[in-house]
């Protein structure tokens, strides 16, 4: 009995580890408008909404905030001054916004008309990319995302907060479409749709087991009537009664059709529906910037945010 509660007192770690697991594992608040709902690592993050409603824009805003530093040369930027792995799947992704918007954050604090080369530089590196064809791919980025993690960290010398993929399905149609034969012999198990994301959800938990990070994933939908605007009525036709599905506790209702497999939506801890509103913010040389709308679907919140677009990133409308 002493010796058990001996073993429990002396503990399994430092105080300079328990502190540096306490910093990394508390909540944390990212720039708008995903600055509502404090988010921890292990947390699994779904921007939702139409084609053009500015999901990669808040996974780049989210992504300079990351890799820029807390503070260089006296210049205080309130970066989290740590990796970022982005895993495109669209295969659209414009590195050169991703590139302007970091330089606009590196001159903005100092009123520079220049910017930091050399923190530039170093920025960049801490930004990880890899782009994915088909569902096969995505499979062996995760299997073998842990190894180059590892490395990464012994390069930089910090390790990863931000994993974000770009977007979850684009490669759903393809996959249930298709027929996928065993190889290697009857044993073998068939790769499906739903073996796919059985596969994905397994792999991403056990690479946060090992790397604590907040996931952040990206999902193109068809809105419902309740929500109007052009493109519910060009779609309307692939809507039916059946287009609203429950979340996982059956209490709310969903603006749109669910079409991910049950293990990704279970998976999911937050869930915010983005789309673009018919509201623009004039400009002085006489162009429109476009208003979108951000809403938390999980946990639910009853307000909206209202943000634009600018050079330097996302603007919260008032």
């Amino acid at each position: 009995m002493q010796i058990a509660a001996k073993g429990w007192i002396d503990g399994d770690e430092s105080a300079a580890e328990m502190l540096g697991r306490v910093a990394t594992e508390r909540p944390f608040l990212l720039l708008p408008p995903l600055h509502r709902v404090p988010l921890r690592v292990g947390n699994v993050v779904e921007l939702v909404g139409p084609s053009a409603s500015a999901k990669t824009h808040i996974l780049i805003q989210a992504a300079v905030n990351c890799i820029l530093p807390k503070e260089w040369n006296g210049v205080h930027y309130g970066g989290l001054e740590r990796l970022v792995m982005f895993i495109d799947l669209d295969c659209r992704f414009d590195i050169l916004r991703l590139s302007e918007i970091l330089k606009h954050q590196i001159m903005e604090p100092n009123g520079s008309m220049y910017y930091d080369e050399e923190l530039y530089a170093l920025c960049m590196r801490r930004f990880l990319y890899v782009r994915c064809y088909d569902s096969l791919e995505f499979l062996a980025t995760l299997k073998t995302l842990h190894y180059r993690l590892q490395k990464e960290k012994e390069v930089h010398h910090v390790g990863i907060q931000l994993l974000m993929i770009d977007s979850i399905g684009p490669f759903h149609w393809v996959d249930r479409g298709s027929t996928f034969f065993p190889l290697g012999g009857n044993k073998r198990k068939c790769l499906s749709l739903q073996s796919v994301f059985d596969a994905v959800v397994q792999d991403i938990k056990k690479l946060l087991l090992v790397h604590p990070m907040l996931v952040m994933a990206t999902k193109e939908i068809i809105l419902g009537n309740a929500y109007g605007g052009d493109e519910v009525k060009q779609n309307k036709s692939l809507l039916d009664a059946s287009g609203l599905r429950n979340l996982a506790s059956n209490t709310q209702q969903l603006p749109y059709r669910e079409y991910m497999p049950s293990v990704w939506q279970s998976f999911v801890t937050h869930k915010i529906l983005v789309r673009a509103s018919d509201d623009h913010i004039p400009t002085r040389n006489y162009e429109e910037h476009s208003v979108y709308l951000s809403e938390w679907l999980l946990p639910s919140l009853s307000f909206r945010d209202k943000f634009s677009i600018k050079d330097a990133g996302i603007v919260i409308v008032s």
